[in-house]
């Protein structure tokens, strides 16, 4: 009996043998070595998986996330995405993306939506000279 206790205890859980391999592993492997693993699982992920998998593991992290942070946390990763796109991009980037935007709005847009926008754009420019 006494043997079996001193058995359990020297047993590890599962979740403290993972830690212990991935500190031995981070310890004998770099950053190119975890990128390569990386691109297979996200290459066999993908394989096994369809558009809707994606979808709906991306739809659970983002109710995950909103429930975790605030509108101040989506305006900071906004500001920094817009840096960072910024500065990878020219002014080409940004007239082409436009131009798509553009068609696509159209092609689900009527008359009445532009002529709205462009009431409520006009209404706000208004209000801005007023204050000015």
């Amino acid at each position: 009996m006494a043997n079996k206790d001193k058995e359990n205890r020297d047993k590890m859980t599962v979740e403290e043998a993972g830690r212990k391999g991935g500190e031995a592993t981070s310890k004998t492997h770099d950053k190119e070595f975890y990128q390569e693993i990386g691109r297979k699982g996200g290459e066999a992920t993908s394989e096994n998986h369809d558009k809707e998998f994606y979808q709906e593991i991306g739809r659970k992290g983002g109710e995950a996330t909103s429930e975790n942070h605030d509108k101040e946390f989506y305006q900071e990763i906004g500001r920094k995405g817009g840096e960072s796109t910024s500065e990878n991009h020219d002014k080409e980037f940004y007239q082409e993306i436009g131009r798509k935007g553009g068609e696509a709005t159209s092609e689900n847009h009527d008359k009445e939506f532009y002529q709205d926008i462009g009431e409520k754009g006009g209404k706000a420019r208004a209000d801005q000279r007023n204050d000015d």
